[in-house]
């Protein structure tokens, strides 16, 4: 399969130019110890101090997602059963930096891709919960997002792209499984609030529990199918059926529309990171799961 490299970022970002932007914005904060944590597609994220976090954007695209988190998490945190990251500080553009960018809680855990969960039935169960309080009805101001929360056709194109590149003797089961998941009936409520990227490196555990999820840049509304992706990118079928109940809502047009976004977002992480083992790992556990036999309905 052809695979691409990471976006390079459009700024440089660094350890430095954040000191800079905290002494010039918030003098409170700029003496404290500053280390990079990741350094990913979308934004530098920083452990400020012991008890915070910065993220700052390194592409314009990630500009626009941190002000989504700006303006929305504060209203969201405090219905949902997890902790998420709602910005304590806000950080403006300046001179030498041309974006907003966000100073979040430090939510302690190590992401659920490098982590063993003790319990995955109550791990699974504690993630139903969550997505089933996210899931609410979304105002009409609620950001939208061309690429999640949309009906699956409009992945098609991609994903049929993608097919071709993987391995034959896989290509037939997932043309067969994205048959089935663009051919069930589509949402046709109200667009609910979303994740928009609810993947293992976006969940952290701690104590071998569930603690929190994290970076909601891609936040949107529309089809919690594309939520429920996570089912097969961090579950086995039993523990997926775990999930579903929990959550309580997908029927079953729902949960095979879910079952064809993980494929979707399993060939995404395939085929853009050929510099990024973590995510890609995520892709092929994640495909693995979509052609198991378990047909999860």
């Amino acid at each position: 399969m052809t695979v691409h490299r990471m976006p390079a970022a459009e700024i440089p970002v660094s350890v430095e130019l954040v000191r800079r932007l905290l002494g010039r914005q918030h003098p409170d904060l700029a003496d404290l110890p500053i280390d990079v944590l990741a350094n990913g597609w979308d934004n530098l994220v920083c452990r400020l101090g012991e008890e915070l976090l910065v993220r700052l954007p390194r592409r314009a695209m990630a500009a626009e997602l941190v002000a989504h988190e700006q303006r929305w998490l504060p209203e969201l945190a405090g219905r949902l059963p997890l902790p998420i990251p709602a910005p304590v500080r806000v950080g403006h553009p300046t001179a030498d930096y041309p974006w907003s960018w966000s100073v979040v809680p430090y939510l302690p855990g190590r992401i659920a891709a490098r982590s063993e969960l003790d319990d995955p039935r109550s791990a699974a169960a504690t993630l139903g919960e969550f997505l089933r309080a996210l899931h609410a009805p979304a105002p009409p101001d609620a950001p939208v997002n061309p690429y999640r929360g949309i009906p699956l056709t409009g992945r098609a194109e991609g994903v049929l792209t993608a097919l071709t590149h993987i391995d034959p003797a896989d290509r037939a089961a997932a043309r067969r499984i994205w048959a089935a998941a663009t051919a069930a009936p589509a949402w046709d409520g109200p667009p609910l609030w979303l994740h928009g990227d609810l993947h293992p490196a976006n969940i952290l555990v701690d104590h071998g529990r569930i603690s929190a999820v994290i970076d909601f840049g891609d936040i949107t509304s529309g089809d919690p199918a594309t939520d429920l992706a996570v089912a097969w990118m961090l579950f086995t079928a039993e523990q997926r059926a775990v999930l579903r109940q929990a959550y309580g809502r997908a029927d079953d047009a729902t949960w095979e529309r879910a079952r064809g976004w993980a494929l979707a977002l399993s060939l995404v992480l395939l085929t853009h990171s050929a510099d990024n083992p973590l995510m890609r790992g995520i892709g092929e556990r994640t495909f693995r799961e979509v052609l198991s036999q378990q047909t999860d309905l």
